[in-house]
C-alpha cells in the first residue's frame, strides 16, 4: 500500500485498519456494559503503540542500519495530537479529583462535548496533513529494492482481508485470556492493559516492524503513532457517543488516576525522542525500558484483599463508584 499512496498514507491506512481490531474489541465490551475492560484496551493500546511498537521499530531498524531518518514533521504532528488527547482525558479525572461537588451528569456532559472536539480535531489533522500541507509529511523517497509493488486493489483487499481475520482470532482471545491469566498468575490490570493491547495490535506491529527492516521509518512512525493519535481522538470519542446508543449507560473519559499517568508520560516521551527525526537502535531500547516498567509494575501489583473489595478495581485503580 505505501509503496502506491507513500508511506504517510500508508502508515494512516495501516493504522486504521488495525485499529478495527481495538473496536471490535471495545465494542463487545461496550455492549456488555463492561466500561473498565473499554477503558483499559484503549489506555493500554495508546501506551503500547506509542512506547512498543515505536521502540521496537527503532531497535529492530536500527539493528541492520546505522541511522535511520523519518520525517519529523509528521512525527511531532502525531505527537502534538496525542497530547491534545491526553489532556482531553486528564481534564474530567482532574477535575472529579479536585472538586467533589462534580457529579456524574456533569462529568458525562463534559466527556461528550471533549469527544465532539476530539473528532473535530483528528477531522482537521488529516485535512491539514493530507490536503493543505501534504508536501510537509512526504516521506522520504525508497528504493524498491527489486519488489514489484502489488497492485493497489489486491493490496488493500489482502490488507483488510488478514485484519479482519486478526480481528476474529483477537475477539476468540480476548474471551480465553482471562483462563490463561489465573493459570499464569497474572494480574487483571496486565492482562487488560498489556497483554490484550499487544494482541489487538499485532497486525499494526507487522507492519511497523517490517517497514523498519527496509528502512521505511515513516512507514514505522507513521503507522505507530499515527494509531496511537487515532485511537485517542476518534476511537475513544465514538465510543463514548456510541456508549448512548448501545450501551447500558454513558460512559465517560474519565479513566483511573494511573492510567492518565501512562498515557501522559507515553505520550512525553514519544514527543522527546521523536524531536530530531533521526534514530538509532539504542533509541529503540529507551522507549522499550518504558514500557517494561509499566509492563513490571503491573505484573507485580498485588490484587486487592477480600476485605478490602473486588481485585479487579484495585488492580486497575479504577472507583467503581465512578465507573
Amino acid at each position: 500500500m505505501a509503496a502506491k499512496t507513500g508511506d504517510t498514507v500508508g502508515g494512516l491506512l495501516n493504522a486504521t485498519l488495525g485499529n478495527l481490531t481495538e473496536l471490535v474489541i471495545a465494542l463487545t465490551a461496550l455492549r456488555a456494559g463492561q466500561y473498565m475492560l473499554v477503558k483499559a484496551s484503549i489506555a493500554g493500546a495508546i501506551v503500547a503503540n506509542t512506547l512498543f511498537m515505536l521502540g521496537a521499530s527503532f531497535l529492530l531498524g536500527g539493528l541492520k542500519h546505522r541511522v535511520q531518518e523519518y520525517n519529523k514533521a509528521s512525527a511531532r504532528l502525531q505527537a502534538g495530537l496525542l497530547l491534545l488527547a491526553t489532556v482531553a482525558i486528564l481534564i474530567p479525572s482532574a477535575v472529579t479529583e479536585a472538586d467533589s461537588v462534580a457529579g456524574s451528569a456533569f462529568t458525562e456532559t463534559l466527556s461528550v462535548g471533549l469527544s465532539v472536539l476530539l473528532i473535530a480535531v483528528y477531522g482537521l489533522g488529516l485535512l491539514f496533513s493530507l490536503k493543505t500541507h501534504r508536501d510537509f509529511f512526504a516521506g522520504a523517497e525508497h528504493a524498491g529494492a527489486g519488489e514489484t509493488p502489488w497492485p493497489l486493489g489486491l493490496a488493500l483487499a489482502t490488507l483488510a482481508g488478514v485484519t479482519v481475520l486478526v480481528a476474529l482470532v483477537s475477539e476468540v482471545f480476548v474471551e480465553s485470556v482471562q483462563h490463561a491469566a489465573v493459570a499464569f498468575g497474572m494480574t487483571p490490570a496486565f492482562v487488560g492493559f498489556i497483554v490484550v493491547a499487544l494482541v489487538g495490535g499485532a497486525a499494526e506491529v507487522a507492519s511497523a516492524f517490517s517497514g523498519a527492516r527496509k528502512n521505511r521509518l515513516d512507514l514505522s512512525v507513521g503507522i505507530a503513532l499515527g494509531s496511537a493519535s487515532q485511537i485517542a481522538l476518534f476511537v475513544a470519542p465514538v465510543l463514548v457517543l456510541l456508549s448512548y446508543v448501545i450501551g447500558p449507560t454513558p460512559m465517560s473519559l474519565q479513566f483511573w488516576p494511573g492510567a492518565v499517568v501512562m498515557m501522559l508520560i507515553a505520550t512525553m516521551t514519544a514527543s522527546l525522542v521523536t524531536n530530531s527525526g533521526r534514530s538509532a537502535w539504542f533509541v529503540g531500547v529507551l522507549l522499550l525500558m518504558v514500557y517494561l516498567i509499566f509492563a513490571m509494575t503491573l505484573y507485580l501489583l498485588p490484587p486487592k484483599s477480600a476485605s478490602e473489595g473486588a481485585a479487579p478495581h484495585k488492580t486497575t485503580g479504577l472507583d467503581p463508584a465512578r465507573t
